[in-house]
């Protein structure tokens, strides 16, 4: 008798705090993304909240913050590139704490996927600001979401829950 192996198991996704509804953004807002599909992750259990900024020892509120110079997240990792608050503080220290504390995290739950609030210097994955805070956007990744795709988890926008749904639904076949 031949027996066929179990499904894969559901995969858990990292997910910013904000998009599921805590006010942990930098004005003290959430950015909550109401989506069936992550409400029947977070049923299940799938979901690994986590807030990069808070983890990396910032608060809320704290002053916006942009990567300086219209310089991207993998140049923040790599030293040539640093994020500045809207003050001119040098924050890049908390920044990199926090993607670190994010991708250990993400490991730590084995993590496949994340779902990160887009535009954030930490957490953005489809685009970013451009460090003039002007709110000029420009394509790119903030530290959380570059250091993560680094180490090989698929980073997904709030705005792209269905493109993760069925990217999770292609790989259980």
């Amino acid at each position: 008798m031949k027996h066929d192996p179990p499904p894969p198991a559901a995969p858990k996704i990292l997910v910013s705090l904000c998009v599921i509804g805590h006010p942990v953004r930098y004005n003290g807002s959430a950015k909550t993304a109401a989506h069936e599909a992550l409400a029947r992750w977070q049923r299940e259990g799938r979901l690994v909240p986590v807030c990069p900024e808070l983890a990396g020892g910032l608060g809320v509120p704290r002053p916006p913050a942009e990567i300086a110079e219209g310089g991207s997240g993998q140049q923040v990792l790599s030293g040539t590139a640093r994020i500045v608050d809207v003050n001119g503080a040098d924050v890049t220290a908390p920044f990199v704490s926090g993607a670190r504390t994010a991708l250990a995290l993400a490991q730590a739950h084995d993590c496949r996927f994340a779902i990160l609030a887009d535009g954030s210097p930490s957490c953005g994955s489809t685009f970013i600001y451009d460090g003039h805070f002007a709110h000029r956007r420009h394509a790119g990744a903030g530290v959380t979401a570059a250091l993560l795709r680094a180490h090989g988890i698929e980073v997904f926008a709030d705005t792209e829950i269905d493109a993760l749904d069925a990217r999770i639904k292609q790989l259980r076949g």
